[in-house]
Order: C-alpha cells, then structure tokens, then sequence
C-alpha cells in the first residue's frame, strides 16, 4: 500500500469526480434546508451523484442552536478550564501535538467565562473523552453563529442523511448518494489505513478515541494524515479512501464562511468575540454543500 496523505486521495477522488460548489445565502434557524438543497440541484444533479453536507449547517437549520450565555459556569468548572486550557494545553499538550505559535498563546489566554460555559455544555453532551479536547468539544460548534450562539451535533446523522436522500428522490426523481460530514478531523495511519476519530464515524476501520485520538494523529503527524470526518453516508457503498477523499475535498471546496473559529470571525469584521450578527454573516456568500458529478 502507497503511504496514505491527503494529496494522494483528494487527487483520486478528483479524477474520478467532478465537484460543484452549491454556494447559497446563510441557512438560518428554522429554515427548510431540504427545499434549498433541492433548489440548488436541479439542472445539475443526475443519478450516481454524491452530495456532500456540512453538518454544521444542517444543525443549524434544524434549530439546533444554544445560547451559551444562559449557561451559569460553576467554579469548579472554571478551575478546571483555567488549569486544562490555559496550563495543560497551553504549555504541555500544546506544544507534544506541536500546534502552532499563535493556537498556543490563544490557548494560554482562553477565556475562563465563556470557555466555561462551553465547557460544560460539552460535558453535558459528550462526557469527558470530549470535554478535554481543546476545541470542537462534543461537535459543539460556535463558528459562523452571532453571539454567544453554539451548533450542537446532530442527534442522528444516518437518519438526516436517509431522509434528505428519500426527499431528492421525491422530488427529483434522481438516485443520489448522500454524506453528511464535519470539518473535525480524524487520523488516519498513513501505512494501515487505520483511523483514529474524535468522533464517531461512518468510517468502518475506525476506532473512536475523544481528546486523545487528536493527541496521538497531532503527536505522531509522521505517522497519520488529517482527515475531514464522514459522519454518515447512505447510497453507493464507497471504499473508506475514496470516502476520506471526497469528504476532505469537499471540506476544502466548502471553506470555512466567516471564520473557523470565533476568533477568526471577531477579527475579520472587528467586533468583539459575542459582537457578530446574524446581518454581518449574511453578508458573505456560504457554501454548505459540495456536489460531487463521475467523470
């Protein structure tokens, strides 16, 4: 087997499929993210497409939103914010998974408040093999949301896949396979195959592990590729690199809107961490679903 890296299987996935960025206005809560879909492909989706989705988008959608800023953060759980975040990831883990100068004095300077509400969301959620992550905790995802705003994960992923497939199907009268995918990564082993998930995954050679599949694949990046993550796939029965393939490219093409993290999106339209709007992000153009056409 050829050593496994992201070039190798972006570049397989691309010759074989053409890929079609579904670029559409910002899905807001409450919106028919089905019907919008469906919009988009017609004129462009035909039987043995794949479509590939941003989870972050369909929770989002699907109203699946939390106003961090109700949670009241226990001391307890800002201790151990203070002392995993800002000490433990910011001067020992940090540096072992060899994130970069500006991640760790971000890590260093995290903010105990709002850290600690989303904390214990995450623990709520995920339990502990989540909460020690240092971002991405239980899926909760705070990018391209106003405020305090979080996306949790979806409940079933399979399911949301199964009936956005059956919908297409309906109304478009097209088989098409259908992902669902999220920009967490996952490790795979470059010489096996093997992959280690901080999430749970559609990927069949997988192995869950929390907070520490991100330090083993970030520690030993000699030894694993980073992978966009496929939470469900329902259709055409893809081999685990052509799925790692598609779903990273797609994860590529997709981009991250206003920032991939709640920092990115303060700086970029200068306001503070809870200032953004649901106006400045409706400004920019998203793209929360990839096409993918054969060749």
């Amino acid at each position: 087997m050829r050593r496994i890296t992201s070039g190798r299987l972006i570049q397989a996935a691309s010759s074989r499929y053409k890929p079609i960025r579904l670029v559409m206005d910002l899905w807001l809560p409450g919106m028919d993210a089905s019907s919008k879909l469906i919009e988009a492909l017609k004129g462009k989706a035909n039987n043995g497409d794949i479509l590939v989705v941003s989870e972050k988008a369909l929770s989002v959608s699907k109203g699946l939103v939390v106003d961090e800023a109700s949670i009241k953060p226990s001391i307890l759980s800002m201790v151990i914010t203070l002392l995993l975040m800002r000490i433990v990831w910011g001067y020992l883990l940090g540096p072992l998974c060899r994130l970069k100068p500006y991640t760790l004095e971000w890590l260093r300077a995290y903010p105990l408040r709002e850290g600690s509400r989303h904390k214990q969301l995450a623990a709520k959620l995920g339990g502990l093999l989540e909460v020690l992550k240092p971002s991405s905790e239980a899926g909760v995802d705070a990018s391209n949301l106003p405020g305090s705003l979080v996306a949790l994960p979806l409940f079933n992923p399979l399911r949301e896949a199964e009936e956005l497939r059956s919908k297409i199907k309906k109304c478009l009268g097209i088989n098409v396979t259908v992902m669902i995918s999220d920009s967490d990564r996952l490790y795979i082993h470059r010489s096996s195959g093997f992959a280690l998930t901080s999430r749970r995954s559609a990927l069949k050679r997988s192995l869950y592990l929390g907070f520490l599949a991100y330090i083993i694949g970030r520690t030993f990046r000699g030894k694993f590729a980073p992978f966009a993550t496929p939470l469900a796939v329902v259709g055409e029965q893809l081999d685990s690199f052509m799925l790692l393939g598609l779903t990273e490219l797609a994860d590529r093409l997709r981009g991250s809107g206003a920032g991939r993290t709640v920092f990115e999106m303060a700086e970029r339209f200068e306001v503070g961490l809870e200032e953004v709007t649901w106006r400045m992000l409706s400004s920019i153009k998203h793209c929360p679903a990839v096409l993918f056409k054969p060749r």
